[in-house]
């Protein structure tokens, strides 16, 4: 991935944003993050950075402590 830059990483970010939306969407019920890693494969700390982004943009709520649920704008962006 020589000369890749920041694109590449970006499309990373994407692509593991995506795989914990659909983790969370799948969940019955708040999610903790070790769970999400287990079910997407990624690492607990690139789940946990994930979450603090999907966050900020609205797509992952926190309903209960350490525990995380997609909002509707998560659902709607997964399509």
């Amino acid at each position: 991935m020589a000369g890749c830059g920041s694109k590449c990483a970006s499309e990373k970010t994407t692509a593991e944003s995506n795989q914990v939306l659909a983790a969370l969407a799948k969940c019955d019920g708040p999610c903790a993050s070790k769970d999400i890693a287990e079910a997407t494969g990624l690492d607990k700390k690139v789940v946990s950075s994930r979450i603090t982004a999907l966050k900020k943009k609205g797509l992952v709520d926190s309903p209960v402590r350490c525990k995380y649920g997609i909002t509707a704008e998560g659902k709607s962006s997964l399509k």
